[in-house]
């Protein structure tokens, strides 16, 4: 899946919602998952045991798994108008 293409430094959008965010804190806690919103864009941080990404959104640091985060494409050339 993309996770062979995700790693430390790379930008990710969240594309889908968890039920609830964990925080990347050496204490983690749970958050309501409308902290973020689909589309929010961070960067990789870390890779954690349990399949789980650190990354750092605008809004705090979380724990992700794969399948609500997606790597981010630069498309400038499509963004040209003629």
């Amino acid at each position: 899946m993309n996770e062979q293409h995700i790693s430390v430094g790379s930008k990710v959008s969240l594309i889908s919602k968890p039920p609830y965010l964990k925080t990347a804190d050496p204490m983690p806690m749970l958050r309501p998952s409308d902290i973020l919103d689909i589309g929010d864009e961070g960067v990789v941080m870390d890779r954690r045991p349990g399949g789980y990404w650190g990354v750092k959104f605008a809004k705090g640091t979380f724990l992700m798994e794969i399948q609500y985060i997606a790597l981010v494409t630069t498309q400038e050339s499509s963004h040209k108008d003629v």
